[in-house]
């Protein structure tokens, strides 16, 4: 398995070194464990990003029980303060 230097100041490397013991795991295993984490949830938004932009626009909405027709946007915000 390939090394990995960090440079970090005393206080930071104090408190991994904590962390890590507190866990009963190495620094090293430690930070691979949170660059996995990192990247596991850079993933899943790159996912979740991919799926909302593949879809299509939603223009036609549902109809309603009465058979009317939705107002449009323009219809709601129709009001002389807002022109």
């Amino acid at each position: 398995m390939p090394n990995l230097t960090i440079s970090a100041d005393d206080a930071t490397l104090r408190r991994l070194r904590i962390e890590a013991a507190t866990r009963n795991v190495s620094v090293s295993r430690f930070v691979g464990e949170l660059v996995k984490e990192k990247f596991a949830a850079d993933d899943s938004y790159e996912r979740a990003m991919t799926d909302f932009f593949s879809r299509g626009p939603y223009l036609s909405p549902e109809p309603r029980d009465d058979h009317r027709s939705w107002p449009s946007r323009d219809q709601i915000y129709d009001r002389k303060v807002l022109r």
